[in-house]
């Protein structure tokens, strides 16, 4: 049985572990550029159901039947309120999680439109920062993936 309560789309709240077909998700992750060539990162908050405390690309779950591109923007604009331009995929990336769930990760490259930065609940702060920077950050293992493929 689902729980009651809902999200957007009238998925349940635990989307994570249901929103998928037979064991398989789709998730998207965009390294987002400034003007001073330095990407945005996000820290997951404490309560975070995967990888809390850990710095974060901004993205999320595709819904069911959204358009990856549209998806991707919209958690862009939910995470940090950023509105982002030249956006276009250049990786993905699989695994099968600690639940058993097969997961599929597309990588996004965008230009912010600007640098006012407004992060959702989710997250707790955020920086731009270059690739020295962020190699010193607590970082989740599949987005030192994708800022090594665009180096």
């Amino acid at each position: 049985m689902l729980p009651t309560l809902v999200t957007r789309n009238n998925l349940p709240l635990f989307w994570y572990d249901i929103a998928m077909i037979n064991g398989t998700g789709v998730s998207q992750k965009a390294i987002i550029f400034n003007k001073e060539s330095k990407f945005l990162v996000l820290l997951r908050g404490s309560t975070a159901p995967s990888n809390p405390l850990k710095w974060d690309l901004p993205g999320g779950i595709v819904d069911y039947g959204e358009d990856p591109k549209q998806s991707i923007i919209r958690e862009i604009k939910e995470e940090t309120g950023l509105s982002v331009s030249d956006i276009r995929p250049f990786d993905v990336e699989a695994h099968i999680n600690s639940k058993g769930l097969h997961w599929f990760t597309i990588a996004y490259r965008a230009t912010a439109k600007n640098d006012q930065v407004k992060i959702s609940w989710e997250h707790d702060e955020y920086k731009w920062v270059n690739t020295d920077e962020f190699s010193k950050l607590n970082r989740i293992p599949k987005i030192i993936r994708f800022v090594n493929k665009l180096n």
